[in-house]
């Protein structure tokens, strides 16, 4: 497996942030994509993302083999729920690993959660998603979205050796049509694309990222 650039990386938390204010959009109102409710919230952030990514993630869908549609597990997270989880997972690490420096934990912890202030998902640029039918079956892609490498034991990253050639060819399916439609993949989850954000921007070799962190109060005054 070639070497990864981890989210906590300065190659990807040194790229500046040019916010260009495209507002969020509903999922939920885009043909050829389904949105799961697995992580629904009561104010619907979990289907919203920048018009920009939302637009690139219609274009991929249409790229799909026919009875193929995109299935969204969550797109916008707030802040404080990045913050959460993050502090949630490096807590599971370092219970599990005493001996980690907090330097090394930190490292660790970004694997498969980005640290808040660099978030692709608090700016609304990221989204979560798999494969599915058309009936809604979810297609095998080798292990369950938002599974850990500790839990998977490494077949959550994308080119692992770990998973069966079905899901391997489910995978590269998923990627030809992302990919084509401009975003990139986080390689430790194969579930995670994203587009105009710090880590979009190292991938494409992009000066500035066009998304920043924004808040659903943001959003809403950019509306009236």
């Amino acid at each position: 497996m070639s070497s990864i650039i981890l989210m906590n990386d300065p190659r990807v938390v040194g790229i500046p942030v040019h916010e260009c204010g495209e507002p969020l959009v509903d999922l939920r109102e885009l043909p050829f994509v389904d949105v799961d409710d697995r992580l629904a919230d009561p104010e619907g952030a979990y289907a919203q993302l920048r018009e920009g990514v939302a637009w690139r993630l219609a274009r991929a869908a249409r790229l799909l083999p026919e009875g193929l549609r995109l299935l969204v597990t969550e797109g916008y997270r707030p802040l404080a729920l990045q913050i959460s989880y993050f502090e949630e997972y490096a807590a599971e690490l370092r219970k599990a690993n005493p001996g980690w420096s907090e330097e090394y934990l930190y490292q660790q912890t970004s694997r498969s959660l980005s640290p808040p202030e660099v978030g692709p998902h608090v700016a609304g640029a990221a989204v979560d998603l798999t494969l599915c039918t058309a009936d809604g079956t979810e297609l095998d892609l080798g292990t369950p979205v938002n599974a850990s490498p500790e839990e998977s034991e490494g077949a959550c990253y994308m080119d692992s050796a770990l998973i069966s050639p079905s899901a391997r060819h489910n995978r590269r399916t998923l990627t030809a049509a992302l990919s084509t439609a401009g975003l990139v993949n986080y390689p430790t989850e194969w579930w995670h694309w994203s587009f105009g954000d710090r880590y979009w921007a190292m991938t494409t070799e992009v000066a500035e990222a066009r998304y920043g962190p924004m808040t659903l109060d943001a959003q809403e005054q950019g509306d009236t």
